[in-house]
């Protein structure tokens, strides 16, 4: 008889790293001779991690307009997609960053509906350490409001394993506070110290999900309200524009003008990013560059880089704040106008939207 497909499930809040993180599992697997399908997710169109996960290869089926849980048929749609056409024997799924309680409302129901179809696995919640140590009281510094941090918390209760990425980013002494500190604060979780950028520890995590099956205990309880007004906390701005220019430019060079003076610009508002992210990419080919911002007061830093100087190309930007949605998209425009003209080049904006997450109404609930 023939081994089901796995899915498995990476959470975990925005800036957690789950991108890198997801393809480095699907590197992993394909290594090992496995055929990986990758689903994306988000509130609107236009995703830099599916172009991203895209230009390595994968097969990507990207659902919008809200989270798996309530857009559970698009999940299960995507899934057979995925299975018609390539027939992976992994599945990675990557929902929203702002969304919780994701094993009562998407693993437990696959598990119920199409359990014949797909063996789950644990579900794994990325954190990135330095937000992590400030929610947890381990750190000073800014962060997000106390509904905000609410999702936060709910998806490290609901986690079987957590997964602690960028430790290559502290000193040993602040990691093993830190999984300590996780550790007595959600014992029903494995934690484990990760590092998406340099593949630390990939074989512990993978061991840990490629084999095993989802736990069984109760799901957690959400106050909906409460969650639903902290995703209406955040402000989320998606742009797609093509970028021309009369002859070659480098695109690299571009990207990083508009990312670091949109940094600026949004700590000068006083706005606590939660993930900013933008790739820019050449019509054909697979050559990308990536940009990411995981808060006010980091650093933007590049994942990847052009290859080689570009004529035209296509502008990525996925913006999420605690900030009114429309001033982010005034202040993205802007900078992006002011950009060009001092790159000269030309932005034709496609598509820019800016809103604030609707309240979560999932398809289906179970309690275990």
């Amino acid at each position: 008889m023939a081994t089901k497909p796995r899915y498995i499930m990476v959470g975990g809040f925005l800036g957690a790293g789950k991108t890198t993180a997801i393809l480095q599992l699907a590197e992993r697997f394909r290594a090992n001779g496995q055929r990986v399908g990758l689903i994306t997710n988000d509130q609107s169109v236009g995703l830099v991690d599916t172009s991203l996960l895209a230009s390595h290869d994968f097969p990507v089926e990207e659902i919008t307009g809200g989270c798996f849980c309530c857009k559970f048929g698009s999940l299960t749609e995507a899934a057979s997609k995925l299975t018609e056409a390539e027939k992976p024997d992994v599945f990675l799924a990557e929902p929203v960053g702002s969304c919780t309680d994701l094993a009562a409302t998407v693993s437990y129901p696959l598990r119920r509906l199409y359990g014949d179809n797909f063996s789950l696995s644990p579900f794994s919640v990325l954190i990135d350490p330095v937000r992590a140590e400030r929610i947890l009281g381990l750190a000073s510094g800014k962060s997000f409001s106390p509904k905000v941090v609410y999702i936060y918390k709910k998806q490290l209760q609901e986690a079987d394993i957590i997964v602690v990425n960028k430790v290559d980013t502290l000193n040993p002494a602040r990691t093993q506070t830190l999984l300590d500190t996780l550790r007595a604060e959600y014992p029903n979780a494995k934690v484990l110290p990760f590092s998406a950028r340099h593949g630390t520890h990939l074989d512990k995590w993978a061991a840990l999900i490629e084999n095993v099956d989802m736990t069984n205990r109760a799901a957690i309880e959400v106050d909906y309200d409460t969650y639903a007004d902290g995703e209406a906390l955040l402000g989320w701005m998606n742009l797609t524009a093509s970028v021309t220019a009369g002859g070659l430019f480098d695109g690299n060079a571009f990207l990083a003008a508009f990312m670091n003076q949109l940094h600026g610009t949004l700590t000068e508002h006083g706005f606590e990013i939660a993930h900013l992210k933008a790739s820019l990419s050449p019509f054909e080919g697979a050559d990308i560059a990536v940009m990411n911002l995981v808060r006010t007061d980091g650093g933007v830093e590049a994942s990847h880089a052009l290859a080689d100087e570009l004529e035209s190309g296509e502008l990525i930007v996925n913006l999420r704040a605690e900030a009114d949605p429309e001033i982010l998209k005034t202040l993205v425009l802007a900078i992006l106008s002011e950009t060009a003209l001092l790159n000269k080049v030309e932005a034709d904006v496609e598509h820019a939207e800016a809103f604030r997450p609707g309240r979560p109404v999932p398809t289906h609930r179970d309690r275990n």
